[in-house]
């Protein structure tokens, strides 16, 4: 009896080929995975972008854990020993009034890496909340959200931050709300346009139609469906905003002595470059690794996020 004629005897069809692991091994692959699972499977692949996380991450706690490590005080002065070149004791060597520049170093990494973070997060905050509310209101509230920051735009950035120290004073949380505080404008722009392409999605009329309030849509729905390119330029704030520290404090205007930022250290040792060299290679050479790695995490970033932006 051949199988056609079994299958008419048992009223069924023919028993389909079992299944194999991999098969289910891939079908469980496909309905575990999500928009976050699928970017961090494409950023591993990215090692450019996770070798540099893993250089930011060994960056960050030579900062942190290395002055407790290290016998020697950011702000304790040698006269006697002065400039002197790397060695045994002083590893990065030390500057013109005999402090250990490695310590410095990390202390200076701390400030400058705190300036980022804070003023990052300054800029998300007002940013984000700005740019969604201006983009789900729309109409003239929108063109009057949107026309206040061209206006900020128009302002040179120098010029505000030195009219807020002349008002307030200079504090280092002061260059923390001043950069942040210029940082958010883009951040706004780019919510914002996000937001009008979603104000319209079924979701959200769904929403209105639940009679939800435009808070609770904003909040709950809106924004974390921009949270993609939110991150990404998060990532790439950062090192603005470390350039932008490292710019003030080049000028006299951003961290004051005896405390230290990275920038701080190579206008110092920019003005002995020729006689010390090492007190700018140093600084110079931690600042710019971090800068590096931040913007390849970002790019590699935006390219797990959005996938057609990814490179063969």
């Amino acid at each position: 009896m051949t199988d056609r004629s079994e299958a008419a005897v048992l009223g069924s069809e023919p028993m389909p080929p079992p299944i194999s692991a991999a098969e289910i091994a891939d079908e469980a692959l496909v309905e575990g995975s999500s928009l976050w699972k699928d970017a961090w499977s494409r950023l591993r692949k990215n090692r450019l972008a996770v070798g540099s996380l893993f250089t930011f991450i060994f960056i960050v706690l030579f900062c942190i854990v290395g002055p407790w490590i290290s016998p020697w005080e950011a702000n304790t002065q040698d006269l006697f020993l002065g400039a002197t070149g790397p060695s045994a004791q002083h590893w990065f060597g030390t500057d013109t009034l005999g402090r250990d520049l490695m310590v410095r170093v990390m202390y200076g990494g701390r400030i400058s890496l705190l300036v980022g973070l804070v003023a990052t997060l300054v800029a998300l905050s007002i940013g984000v909340i700005y740019g969604a509310t201006a983009g789900y209101v729309g109409g003239r509230t929108d063109s009057a959200m949107m026309r206040f920051v061209d206006l900020l735009y128009a302002i040179p950035f120098t010029i505000f931050v030195i009219l807020l120290m002349v008002a307030f004073g200079r504090s280092l949380w002061l260059m923390f709300v001043a950069i942040g505080a210029v940082e958010w404008l883009s951040m706004a722009r780019i919510v914002r346009s996000g937001v009008i392409g979603l104000k319209k999605q079924e979701f959200v009329e769904a929403a209105v139609s639940l009679g939800y309030s435009h808070r609770r849509i904003i909040l709950r729905h809106l924004i974390p469906n921009v949270l993609g390119p939110v991150i990404v330029i998060a990532t790439l704030t950062v090192p603005a905003v470390m350039l932008l520290e490292a710019f003030l404090s080049f000028l006299g205007l951003g961290v004051q002595p005896p405390d230290a930022s990275w920038g701080v250290l190579i206008n110092e040792g920019q003005q002995n470059m020729e006689i010390y060299p090492w007190l700018l290679i140093w600084p110079a050479a931690f600042f710019a690794t971090t800068l590096f790695c931040l913007n390849f995490i970002g790019d590699g970033l935006r390219d797990a996020l959005d996938p057609k932006s990814a490179k063969d």
